[in-house]
């Protein structure tokens, strides 16, 4: 059985917008900022444990970082070839160790990281999973970047109560609700797939 961080990994592989199930509206979100190049600094995906926030997010965080410059990731490039592989120098997901996630866990992984421009790609990104356990100092230390952000900075808080942010947080984010699958989508699916 695969343990939670195990579950986080696999999810970060399968990353292409093609590849989920259900989450339309959210898909259609960033694919259509995507087109357009109107890319905002930070996103907060608000939705319950297991609705898809880790795929949809690193799908696109691939499609911004792809050569292509599509809506959606090529998946041949140097680039999706990096973050399939979850090593791409320009996608960072902050970790923790504990039950929250400190000041210093934000000042180090997200405040200090984000001061040094993109290595190879247009964007730097920060996938914040779990944002919710940022305690109130860490809130306030990323509040700060939010605030200034660089240009070339894209960050997204994966939350499962994004009641448990600073207002002023969540005011400064773009905020887009995940939905879990139906059991009629999941037995549809997995009929289409068999009969294929």
């Amino acid at each position: 059985m695969a343990t939670n961080g195990e579950e986080q990994r696999e999810e970060r592989k399968v990353s292409l917008f093609r590849d989920i199930l259900g989450n339309e509206s959210v898909i259609r979100h960033f694919q259509t900022a995507l087109k357009q190049r109107s890319i905002s600094h930070a996103y907060l995906l608000n939705g319950e444990h297991g609705s898809g926030k880790m795929m949809l997010a690193t799908a696109f965080a691939r499609a911004l970082q792809c050569e292509e410059g599509g809506i959606e990731a090529c998946g041949r490039c140097k680039s999706c070839m990096q973050a399939a592989s979850g090593n791409h120098p320009d996608i960072s997901f902050v970790t923790h160790e504990k039950s929250i996630i400190s000041v210093d866990d934000i000042r180090v992984q997200l405040n200090a990281a984000i001061q040094i421009k993109p290595y190879s790609a247009p964007y730097k990104v920060f996938i914040i999973d779990e944002a919710e356990k940022m305690n109130e100092q860490a809130q306030n230390a990323l509040l700060k970047t939010l605030e200034e952000p660089p240009e070339y900075a894209v960050i997204l808080l994966l939350v499962d109560n994004e009641n448990l942010l600073l207002q002023t947080i969540l005011s400064r984010v773009v905020r887009l609700d995940t939905r879990t699958l139906s059991s009629k989508q999941i037995c549809d699916y997995l009929v289409e797939k068999l009969l294929i």
